[in-house]
Protein backbone atom coordinates (compact mmCIF):
# COMPACT_ATOMS: atom_id res chain seq x y z
CA UNK A 1 0.00 0.00 0.00
CA UNK A 2 1.01 3.65 -0.37
CA UNK A 3 1.86 5.80 2.65
CA UNK A 4 3.24 9.31 3.10
CA UNK A 5 6.50 9.13 5.04
CA UNK A 6 9.72 11.06 5.61
CA UNK A 7 13.26 9.83 6.20
CA UNK A 8 14.54 12.95 7.93
CA UNK A 9 13.10 16.03 9.59
CA UNK A 10 12.69 19.16 7.54
CA UNK A 11 10.51 21.20 5.18
CA UNK A 12 7.50 19.73 3.33
CA UNK A 13 9.72 18.44 0.53
CA UNK A 14 11.02 15.68 2.84
CA UNK A 15 7.65 13.94 2.37
CA UNK A 16 7.53 11.02 -0.06
CA UNK A 17 5.01 8.34 -0.98
CA UNK A 18 6.41 4.91 -0.20
CA UNK A 19 5.20 1.36 -0.71
CA UNK A 20 4.79 -0.34 2.66
CA UNK A 21 3.15 -3.50 3.97
CA UNK A 22 -0.54 -3.26 4.75
CA UNK A 23 -1.07 -3.56 8.52
CA UNK A 24 -3.28 -6.19 10.12
CA UNK A 25 -5.65 -5.46 13.01
CA UNK A 26 -4.92 -6.99 16.37
CA UNK A 27 -7.33 -7.68 19.22
CA UNK A 28 -9.53 -4.62 19.74
CA UNK A 29 -8.30 -2.95 16.53
CA UNK A 30 -9.96 -1.92 13.30
CA UNK A 31 -8.33 -1.74 9.86
CA UNK A 32 -9.50 1.33 7.98
CA UNK A 33 -9.34 1.86 4.23
CA UNK A 34 -8.55 5.58 4.32
CA UNK A 35 -10.36 7.84 1.88
CA UNK A 36 -9.14 11.20 3.16
CA UNK A 37 -6.96 12.80 5.82
CA UNK A 38 -6.36 16.44 6.73
CA UNK A 39 -3.29 18.48 7.64
CA UNK A 40 -3.08 19.59 11.26
CA UNK A 41 -0.52 21.57 13.19
CA UNK A 42 0.83 18.45 14.86
CA UNK A 43 1.61 16.93 11.45
CA UNK A 44 3.84 19.84 10.46
CA UNK A 45 5.50 20.01 13.89
CA UNK A 46 6.37 16.30 13.79
CA UNK A 47 7.64 16.52 10.20
CA UNK A 48 9.83 19.53 11.04
CA UNK A 49 11.34 17.79 14.08
CA UNK A 50 9.64 19.84 16.76
CA UNK A 51 8.75 16.70 18.74
CA UNK A 52 11.86 14.67 18.07
CA UNK A 53 12.21 14.05 21.80
CA UNK A 54 9.07 11.90 21.38
CA UNK A 55 9.38 10.69 17.79
CA UNK A 56 13.14 10.00 17.94
CA UNK A 57 15.50 9.48 15.01
CA UNK A 58 14.40 6.11 13.69
CA UNK A 59 13.02 6.57 10.21
CA UNK A 60 10.87 6.45 8.19
CA UNK A 61 8.06 8.15 10.04
CA UNK A 62 4.52 8.62 8.81
CA UNK A 63 2.26 11.67 8.88
CA UNK A 64 -1.46 12.21 9.19
CA UNK A 65 -3.44 12.44 12.40
CA UNK A 66 -7.08 12.20 11.34
CA UNK A 67 -8.96 10.25 8.69
CA UNK A 68 -12.29 9.30 7.20
CA UNK A 69 -12.75 5.95 5.53
CA UNK A 70 -14.33 2.51 5.52
CA UNK A 71 -13.83 -0.45 7.85
CA UNK A 72 -11.85 -3.04 5.88
CA UNK A 73 -11.27 -5.65 8.60
CA UNK A 74 -11.67 -6.04 12.35
CA UNK A 75 -9.62 -7.75 15.00
CA UNK A 76 -10.87 -10.06 17.72
CA UNK A 77 -13.46 -8.73 20.19
CA UNK A 78 -14.84 -6.11 17.79
CA UNK A 79 -18.61 -6.30 17.57
CA UNK A 80 -19.67 -2.67 17.14
CA UNK A 81 -18.23 -2.30 13.62
CA UNK A 82 -18.66 -4.36 10.47
CA UNK A 83 -16.71 -4.40 7.22
CA UNK A 84 -18.05 -1.61 5.04
CA UNK A 85 -19.00 0.77 7.87
CA UNK A 86 -18.08 4.39 7.19
CA UNK A 87 -16.07 5.85 10.07
CA UNK A 88 -13.86 8.75 11.08
CA UNK A 89 -11.20 9.05 13.77
CA UNK A 90 -7.56 9.60 14.63
CA UNK A 91 -4.33 7.77 15.26
CA UNK A 92 -2.78 8.26 18.68
CA UNK A 93 -1.27 11.78 18.50
CA UNK A 94 1.95 11.38 20.49
CA UNK A 95 2.87 7.87 19.44
CA UNK A 96 5.71 7.19 17.02
CA UNK A 97 4.03 6.23 13.76
CA UNK A 98 5.89 4.63 10.89
CA UNK A 99 2.56 4.88 9.07
CA UNK A 100 0.09 7.64 9.93
CA UNK A 101 -3.37 8.44 8.65
CA UNK A 102 -2.03 9.75 5.32
CA UNK A 103 -1.90 6.23 3.92
CA UNK A 104 -4.16 3.82 2.08
CA UNK A 105 -4.76 1.80 5.25
CA UNK A 106 -4.34 2.44 8.95
CA UNK A 107 -4.94 0.30 12.04
CA UNK A 108 -6.36 1.96 15.15
CA UNK A 109 -8.05 0.84 18.38
CA UNK A 110 -11.82 0.75 18.05
CA UNK A 111 -12.26 3.42 20.74
CA UNK A 112 -10.53 5.97 18.47
CA UNK A 113 -13.19 5.90 15.75
CA UNK A 114 -16.87 6.65 15.42
CA UNK A 115 -19.56 6.44 12.74
CA UNK A 116 -18.92 9.17 10.19
CA UNK A 117 -21.76 11.61 9.41
CA UNK A 118 -23.78 10.15 6.55
CA UNK A 119 -24.61 13.40 4.79
CA UNK A 120 -21.08 14.68 4.07
CA UNK A 121 -18.29 13.26 1.91
CA UNK A 122 -15.15 11.56 3.27
CA UNK A 123 -13.10 14.63 2.30
CA UNK A 124 -15.48 16.85 4.24
CA UNK A 125 -15.52 14.47 7.21
CA UNK A 126 -11.72 14.34 7.39
CA UNK A 127 -11.59 18.13 7.57
CA UNK A 128 -13.64 18.15 10.77
CA UNK A 129 -12.17 15.38 12.92
CA UNK A 130 -9.35 17.15 14.76
CA UNK A 131 -10.51 20.71 14.14
CA UNK A 132 -14.07 20.00 15.22
CA UNK A 133 -13.30 17.94 18.29
CA UNK A 134 -10.67 20.46 19.44
CA UNK A 135 -13.17 23.30 19.13
CA UNK A 136 -15.87 21.30 20.91
CA UNK A 137 -13.56 20.36 23.78
CA UNK A 138 -12.42 23.95 24.13
CA UNK A 139 -15.85 25.53 24.15
CA UNK A 140 -17.84 22.90 26.03
CA UNK A 141 -15.39 21.27 28.42
CA UNK A 142 -12.63 23.86 28.98
CA UNK A 143 -14.30 27.25 28.62
CA UNK A 144 -17.81 26.02 29.59
CA UNK A 145 -19.38 28.53 27.23
CA UNK A 146 -23.03 29.28 28.00
CA UNK A 147 -25.80 31.04 26.13
CA UNK A 148 -25.38 34.81 25.91
CA UNK A 149 -21.71 34.88 26.85
CA UNK A 150 -19.27 36.93 24.79
CA UNK A 151 -16.54 34.87 23.11
CA UNK A 152 -13.44 35.99 21.20
CA UNK A 153 -11.93 33.53 18.71
CA UNK A 154 -8.35 34.39 17.69
CA UNK A 155 -7.26 32.84 14.40
CA UNK A 156 -10.90 32.40 13.45
CA UNK A 157 -10.22 31.55 9.79
CA UNK A 158 -8.26 28.37 10.53
CA UNK A 159 -9.62 24.87 10.91
CA UNK A 160 -10.26 25.07 14.65
CA UNK A 161 -11.38 28.68 14.36
CA UNK A 162 -14.04 28.08 11.71
CA UNK A 163 -15.40 25.13 13.70
CA UNK A 164 -15.36 27.15 16.93
CA UNK A 165 -17.29 30.04 15.40
CA UNK A 166 -20.03 27.66 14.26
CA UNK A 167 -20.20 25.67 17.48
CA UNK A 168 -20.19 28.78 19.68
CA UNK A 169 -23.01 30.22 17.59
CA UNK A 170 -24.94 26.96 18.05
CA UNK A 171 -24.37 27.19 21.81
CA UNK A 172 -25.87 30.67 21.89
CA UNK A 173 -22.66 32.60 22.41
CA UNK A 174 -22.02 36.10 21.05
CA UNK A 175 -19.00 35.49 18.81
CA UNK A 176 -16.29 37.98 17.88
CA UNK A 177 -13.95 36.58 15.24
CA UNK A 178 -10.42 37.96 14.89
CA UNK A 179 -8.90 37.23 11.47
CA UNK A 180 -7.77 38.90 8.24
CA UNK A 181 -10.14 41.54 6.96
CA UNK A 182 -10.65 39.72 3.66
CA UNK A 183 -12.17 36.76 5.51
CA UNK A 184 -14.88 38.82 7.22
CA UNK A 185 -17.71 37.74 4.91
CA UNK A 186 -16.89 34.04 5.26
CA UNK A 187 -16.76 34.24 9.07
CA UNK A 188 -20.02 36.17 9.23
CA UNK A 189 -21.69 33.46 7.17
CA UNK A 190 -20.44 30.88 9.67
CA UNK A 191 -22.17 32.68 12.52
CA UNK A 192 -19.78 35.34 13.83
CA UNK A 193 -21.65 38.33 15.26
CA UNK A 194 -18.63 40.59 14.78
CA UNK A 195 -15.50 40.16 12.67
CA UNK A 196 -12.39 42.28 13.30
CA UNK A 197 -9.13 42.57 11.38
CA UNK A 198 -6.27 41.33 13.54
CA UNK A 199 -3.85 43.58 11.63
CA UNK A 200 -5.53 46.79 12.70
CA UNK A 201 -7.21 45.80 15.97
CA UNK A 202 -5.13 45.87 19.15
CA UNK A 203 -6.10 43.97 22.31
CA UNK A 204 -6.91 47.17 24.22
CA UNK A 205 -9.61 47.93 21.65
CA UNK A 206 -11.42 44.70 22.45
CA UNK A 207 -13.70 43.25 25.06
CA UNK A 208 -14.58 42.61 27.67
CA UNK A 209 -15.12 38.91 26.97
CA UNK A 210 -16.44 36.09 29.10
CA UNK A 211 -14.25 33.62 27.20
CA UNK A 212 -11.39 33.66 24.71
CA UNK A 213 -10.31 30.79 22.46
CA UNK A 214 -6.81 31.38 21.13
CA UNK A 215 -5.30 29.45 18.21
CA UNK A 216 -2.36 31.83 17.66
CA UNK A 217 -0.18 31.58 20.79
CA UNK A 218 1.30 35.09 20.88
CA UNK A 219 0.67 38.02 23.25
CA UNK A 220 -1.57 35.95 25.49
CA UNK A 221 -1.24 38.21 28.52
CA UNK A 222 -2.54 41.21 26.57
CA UNK A 223 -5.65 39.27 25.57
CA UNK A 224 -6.07 37.81 29.03
CA UNK A 225 -6.52 41.36 30.33
CA UNK A 226 -9.60 41.67 28.09
CA UNK A 227 -11.46 39.04 30.11
CA UNK A 228 -14.17 39.83 32.61
CA UNK A 229 -13.35 39.14 36.25
CA UNK A 230 -14.73 35.60 35.94
CA UNK A 231 -13.55 35.17 32.35
CA UNK A 232 -11.81 32.07 30.99
CA UNK A 233 -9.21 31.66 28.29
CA UNK A 234 -7.92 28.59 26.44
CA UNK A 235 -5.15 28.23 23.87
CA UNK A 236 -4.29 25.37 21.54
CA UNK A 237 -1.03 26.99 20.36
CA UNK A 238 1.98 25.89 22.37
CA UNK A 239 5.20 27.88 22.22
CA UNK A 240 7.77 29.09 24.73
CA UNK A 241 5.92 32.39 25.16
CA UNK A 242 2.51 30.80 25.47
CA UNK A 243 3.73 28.28 28.04
CA UNK A 244 5.19 31.14 30.10
CA UNK A 245 1.87 33.00 29.95
CA UNK A 246 -0.04 29.86 30.95
CA UNK A 247 2.26 29.29 33.93
CA UNK A 248 2.02 32.92 35.04
CA UNK A 249 -1.76 32.93 34.82
CA UNK A 250 -2.00 29.99 37.21
CA UNK A 251 -0.15 31.97 39.88
CA UNK A 252 -1.40 35.52 39.54
CA UNK A 253 -5.08 35.83 40.31
CA UNK A 254 -8.19 34.74 38.36
CA UNK A 255 -8.68 34.48 34.60
CA UNK A 256 -6.39 31.51 34.24
CA UNK A 257 -5.19 30.49 30.76
CA UNK A 258 -5.67 26.81 30.03
CA UNK A 259 -4.31 24.67 27.24
CA UNK A 260 -5.78 21.67 25.52
CA UNK A 261 -5.33 19.35 22.56
CA UNK A 262 -7.70 16.97 20.84
CA UNK A 263 -7.41 13.25 21.50
CA UNK A 264 -10.97 12.23 20.61
CA UNK A 265 -12.65 9.01 21.60
CA UNK A 266 -15.83 7.47 20.20
CA UNK A 267 -18.10 9.48 22.50
CA UNK A 268 -16.64 12.81 21.45
CA UNK A 269 -16.79 11.86 17.77
CA UNK A 270 -20.46 10.97 18.18
CA UNK A 271 -21.13 14.33 19.82
CA UNK A 272 -19.41 16.10 16.94
CA UNK A 273 -21.39 14.07 14.39
CA UNK A 274 -24.61 15.25 16.04
CA UNK A 275 -23.68 18.89 15.32
CA UNK A 276 -23.03 17.96 11.69
CA UNK A 277 -26.32 16.09 11.42
CA UNK A 278 -28.24 19.06 12.84
CA UNK A 279 -26.68 21.42 10.30
CA UNK A 280 -25.03 23.50 13.04
CA UNK A 281 -21.52 22.52 11.91
CA UNK A 282 -20.37 22.27 8.32
CA UNK A 283 -16.95 21.57 6.79
CA UNK A 284 -14.84 24.52 5.66
CA UNK A 285 -12.15 23.45 3.18
CA UNK A 286 -9.60 25.63 1.44
CA UNK A 287 -8.20 23.02 -0.95
CA UNK A 288 -7.94 19.28 -1.58
CA UNK A 289 -4.64 17.63 -2.56
CA UNK A 290 -3.95 14.10 -3.81
CA UNK A 291 -1.87 11.88 -1.56
CA UNK A 292 0.92 11.99 -4.17
CA UNK A 293 1.18 15.76 -3.60
CA UNK A 294 0.88 15.85 0.18
CA UNK A 295 3.91 18.17 0.33
CA UNK A 296 1.79 20.87 -1.29
CA UNK A 297 -0.86 20.43 1.39
CA UNK A 298 1.77 20.95 4.09
CA UNK A 299 3.14 23.99 2.26
CA UNK A 300 -0.33 25.52 2.01
CA UNK A 301 -0.99 24.88 5.70
CA UNK A 302 2.24 26.56 6.76
CA UNK A 303 1.72 29.49 4.39
CA UNK A 304 -1.69 30.21 5.93
CA UNK A 305 -3.82 33.16 4.92
CA UNK A 306 -6.82 31.03 3.91
CA UNK A 307 -10.18 30.02 5.31
CA UNK A 308 -10.53 26.40 6.42
CA UNK A 309 -8.60 23.20 6.04
CA UNK A 310 -6.12 21.52 3.73
CA UNK A 311 -7.36 17.99 2.99
CA UNK A 312 -5.47 15.07 1.44
CA UNK A 313 -7.56 12.77 -0.73
CA UNK A 314 -6.16 9.26 -0.39
CA UNK A 315 -8.51 7.23 -2.58
CA UNK A 316 -10.32 8.20 -5.75
CA UNK A 317 -7.53 10.48 -6.92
Amino acid sequence: MKAAQFAGYGAPDVLHINEVDRPAPGRGDVLISVEASSVNGLDTIVRAGGLRIVTGRRFPLGVGLDFAGVVSATGADIQQYQVGDRVWGTVQPLKRHSVGAAAEYVVVPADRIGPAPSDISPVEAASLVVAGTTALLALRDTLHLTKGERLLVRGAAGGVGTAAVQLAHAMGGHVTALCRDRHAEALSELGADEVLDYGTTTPDQLGPFDAILDTVGSDLNSYRRRLTREGRMATIALSASSMAAIAASSVHGPRRIRTLSSNPDTALLRDLAAYVASGELRPVIDSVHPLTDIASAHQAFERGGVVGKQVVRVSGE
